[in-house]
């Protein structure tokens, strides 16, 4: 099989769809030397610097290769439109791999698998910037009528893809996430201390990490921080990592002045991927509030490290902890203040939650993942012969 793997979000510093990418290819990558890959790229690897370390942390195969169709970027449009259109044109394959977007003018010879990671912007379609919102609602429906499997990054996000735009059941698999290699890693208190030192990080933390838009509901955490009774939180500080970039909840701010929590809640800003280890090894607990995720990989990855977590009841995070992790009710503030108290200050929870996380992480892997996707690639590829 010629396999083509859009990879336009790996090096670029973005959060779940560039950890499922960058790991995906990374494990087909030691799985599979038999079908020949064309990972494609829309910047010149020798020009940017992300780019290239990314690449060359994937420790790719000889039978996969890197194909820059642009020297510096391009937009959606003219990508999807033209310029991949055009290459495969040039150059077709079996399979073609995306997310979300499938490339328009494309020869029905060629099979196109698209991952979806949630479908966020049909649930809560005012927590969505209006330009993105337009985009995603136009192109969605006609990427899933073209597409010859769509992939959900859970069970849950599956059965969303099925019930939100009628697919027909046997063209929607699941895959699981998993964890990258780093978060299984031992590391010395030295080197802890070093990421604590970079990012200003107070000795006592909750931590959440990921991004900063609306739907991930941190105004609800700064509230039942600030519900945490004083002699219990003081010790204890709130950090919000991730960057302000892309649609941010200004009520962040807001709530951070209007509770005067200046001292206590510490933005530091995007975390480098090979520091989100350790910082979350930091952590006292950590926590994500989300009120919509369709995996929600920051949860495992805190598992994998086993430190105490507390999350939100939504379904994928239910699938995924299976009983392991602290979930309170999101229709009930009361109960995530109460619950966040508990996993702060009582040891006994923190431990139990500790060793039934470590169990509960262990079933999850990027090579199982990698497996299943390449089943998928040649059940289509058999199907067109």
């Amino acid at each position: 099989m010629r396999i083509a793997i859009d990879i336009r979000n790996i090096g670029k510093k973005r959060t779940g769809d560039e950890v499922v990418f960058f790991n995906l290819v990374k494990n087909l990558s030691v799985i599979d030397r038999e079908n020949d890959y064309l990972l494609l790229t829309d910047r010149n690897p020798e020009k940017d610097l992300d780019l290239r370390e990314s690449l060359a942390s994937l420790r790719l195969a000889p039978n996969f290769t890197v194909v820059s169709l642009c020297e510096s970027g391009a937009g959606k449009i003219s990508w999807n439109a033209w310029i991949l259109p055009g290459y495969l044109r040039r150059n077709p394959v079996d399979i073609l791999q995306v997310q979300y977007i499938t490339p328009l003018f494309v020869s029905r010879k060629i099979k196109i698998v698209t991952i979806i990671h949630d479908v966020s912007f049909k649930v809560f379609p005012k927590l969505i910037k209006k330009t993105d919102l337009f985009f995603l609602s136009t192109l969605i429906p006609l990427s899933l009528r073209r597409a010859d499997k769509t992939i959900g990054v859970s069970r849950f996000t599956a059965q969303e893809i099925i019930d939100h735009y009628g697919v027909a059941p046997e063209k929607v698999e699941w895959i699981h996430n998993a964890v990258a290699d780093s978060f299984r890693e031992s590391h010395t208190k030295e080197e802890l201390e070093v990421v604590r030192r970079k990012y200003s990080l107070p000795q006592n933390f909750i931590l959440y990490i990921g991004t900063l838009q609306p739907r991930k509901n941190l105004p609800a955490l700064i509230e039942a921080y600030i519900r945490i009774p004083t002699e219990k939180r003081g010790y204890c500080k709130l950090v919000l990592a991730g960057g302000r970039a892309h649609n941010f909840d200004q009520r962040i701010d807001e709530f951070i002045k209007s509770y005067s929590l200046q001292e206590y809640v510490i933005l530091p800003g995007f975390i480098d991927e090979a520091d989100k280890p350790l910082l979350m090894k930091l952590a006292h607990v950590f926590c994500f509030p989300s009120l919509y995720e369709g995996f929600g990989i920051p949860v495992l990855e805190a598992m994998t490290l086993g430190v105490p977590v507390i999350a939100s009841n939504i379904p994928p995070h239910i699938e995924i902890t299976e009983g392991a992790a602290l979930l309170f009710d999101t229709d009930k503030p009361e109960d995530f203040a109460d619950k966040l108290t508990q996993i702060v200050t009582q040891e006994p929870l923190r431990l139990s939650l500790s060793q039934k996380e470590l169990e509960q992480a262990a079933k999850f892997s990027w090579l199982k993942t990698a497996e299943k996707m390449l089943g998928i690639y040649r059940e289509l590829c058999n199907r067109s012969n």
